[in-house]
């Protein structure tokens, strides 16, 4: 059973992004995290606040892609529903255009699925919630806008504060992000890099209860998916084969 499990999860992650790939069949959704000691509410947010409209920007086009979920536990990845794929019809291919062109590609549609475009969303995320490029620069690669926020974690006006997943807790409105490259995936980063050149990928964290997280990323299995993910007893990000995640961006924008 177990075998035929890890053979179906393979043969998720090996189709291709376009076209004639066919989608896979939902799967069951794991149990729930086991309920500990409920974490305190979360402050309300003003619906004005840029952390509220990144929150609710990245809610609705989640629906808008059928709201497709992948729920990660430990190393194990099911996807309980499947959504509307990247290149399944006109309107949501050129929905991708228009995260693409946030990034100054207006060339690219959700038909280009060799074009990774998860940052692109990111990016049209703050862009539609009026964040300055000056605070966050659109980027079509993760990479390029983490490492301006390194460089300027020191600085007293930084407001996006990258940390290690072992030493911050996230919270809505945050990103978390990781290593999609080859060879990265084994141990914990024990401290936030100088420099970035591998291959990565960031989502916004919408909601959490201190036992489990949800967040929602572009280019997720095709789609604008949530991934719910199950966190440690003290609630940090746990490492995953699924999802290597290294670093947490902190989001102190008001």
């Amino acid at each position: 059973m177990m075998i035929a499990r890890s053979l179906l999860f393979m043969a998720i992650l090996a189709l291709s992004a376009c076209g004639k790939a066919h989608k896979p069949l939902p799967q069951p959704e794991p149990p729930a995290a086991p309920i500990g000691k409920p974490s305190p509410e979360p402050q309300a947010l003003s619906s004005d606040s840029w952390k509220y409209k990144i929150i609710e920007l990245a809610k609705e086009e989640w629906v808008y892609f059928g709201g497709q979920k992948v729920v990660v536990e430990g190393d194990e990845e099911s996807i309980p529903h499947v959504g509307i794929w990247e290149d399944d019809d006109y309107a949501h291919s050129d929905r991708i255009n228009q995260y693409w062109r946030a990034v100054g590609k207006s060339r690219l549609t959700g038909k280009d699925c060799s074009q990774p475009w998860s940052a692109a969303f990111i990016s049209w995320v703050m862009q539609e919630a009026g964040i300055p490029e000056s605070l966050f620069p659109r980027a079509d690669a993760h990479k390029e806008y983490l490492s301006y926020f390194i460089h300027r974690a020191q600085s007293p006006d930084a407001v996006l504060i990258p940390h290690t997943i072992q030493e911050y807790k996230p919270k809505p409105g945050d990103l978390i992000c990781a290593n999609r490259g080859r060879g990265f995936f084994g141990e914990v980063v024990e401290e936030v890099p100088e420099k970035l050149n591998a291959k990565l990928h960031c989502d916004i964290v919408v909601d959490t209860d201190g036992r489990t997280l949800q967040a929602i990323g572009g280019n997720v299995r095709n789609s604008v998916s949530k991934t719910i993910l199950t966190l440690s007893e003290e609630g940090y990000l746990r490492l995953s084969s699924h999802r290597p995640w290294f670093l947490v961006v902190e989001n102190r924008l008001e």
